[in-house]
């Protein structure tokens, strides 16, 4: 399918791997003028040559945390003007007891899930409405949606960025601005695979691959039977982020193997 993208600017914020580097590949498959963000420097400038050279387009990284306001000067600077852009961040760490969450967590959670993306918003927001055409995809979590106690680190930000998002969608909508997020549910991701021993100690497991994976399994029934690879999002977030979408405004595409049972 011919995304209609080729030429475009294409800003993925935490593009270096997971969920971000697939979406990234496809965008630059796509043939846009791409741009990738991440922390890990070496990884980062990795991946760009990588997708450059597999692709044949620009490919520019940018080292920065986008959860500061340092990181996301650093993003604006080197891609002032993009025409489409896509956020995500590496998930949380699984918090343990509900009860032993502190405001310090809490805060860190807010900056990072929900002022980072919202601040990275604000900023191309007005730059697309000058241009009359843009895209805003946020990766984001189907616990936003779907509370899970032992992911509270992860899902209530983003509960709040998803009710921002929707209100801001509708006003921007008619400057040709469309702004969607996606709540992916269980992906084997690298920053899964990150926290697993995180996982182990929330839930008193011993810290084997196997033993974590069957806990999860048994205690995260997939319809599907599989956790999903970051490809499998992948597709869809380029959709979001070219013209074929125009009349999707402000929703939110849970992407989950059927694991949320909620109609809507």
């Amino acid at each position: 399918m011919d995304l209609q993208i080729r030429g475009k600017k294409a800003l993925m914020a935490g593009g270096s791997a997971g969920m971000g580097r697939a979406t990234a590949e496809r965008l630059a498959e796509a043939g846009v003028e791409l741009y990738i963000s991440a922390r890990r420097e070496e990884r980062l400038r990795n991946a760009a040559k990588e997708m450059s050279d597999k692709y044949d387009t620009a490919v520019t990284p940018i080292v920065a945390d986008s959860s500061t306001e340092e990181g996301r000067k650093a993003l604006f600077s080197a891609c002032p003007d993009p025409d489409i852009l896509a956020i995500t961040i590496k998930p949380p760490a699984p918090n343990g007891d509900f009860l032993e969450v502190t405001p310090a967590m809490w805060r860190d959670s807010i900056d990072t899930a929900l002022i980072g993306p919202i601040e990275i918003m604000r900023n191309y927001i007005p730059v697309m409405k000058d241009k009359g055409w843009g895209r805003i995809v946020n990766i984001a979590t189907f616990s936003a949606k779907n509370p899970m106690i032992w992911r509270l680190m992860s899902g209530p930000a983003r509960s709040a960025l998803i009710n921002y998002t929707a209100s801001v969608s509708r006003e921007i909508a008619q400057h040709g601005v469309n702004i969607n997020n996606i709540l992916p549910g269980m992906f084997a991701t690298e920053g899964a695979e990150e926290i697993m021993e995180t996982y182990a100690e929330a839930f008193g497991l011993e810290k084997s691959k196997e033993v974590i994976i069957a806990h999860f399994m048994e205690h995260n029934k997939i319809p599907a039977g599989f956790q999903a690879v970051a490809d499998d999002m992948a597709p869809m977030a380029a959709l979001l982020c070219s013209p074929l979408s125009r009349f999707i405004v402000g929703q939110n595409i849970v992407i989950d193997g059927g694991q949320h049972h909620s109609l809507f």
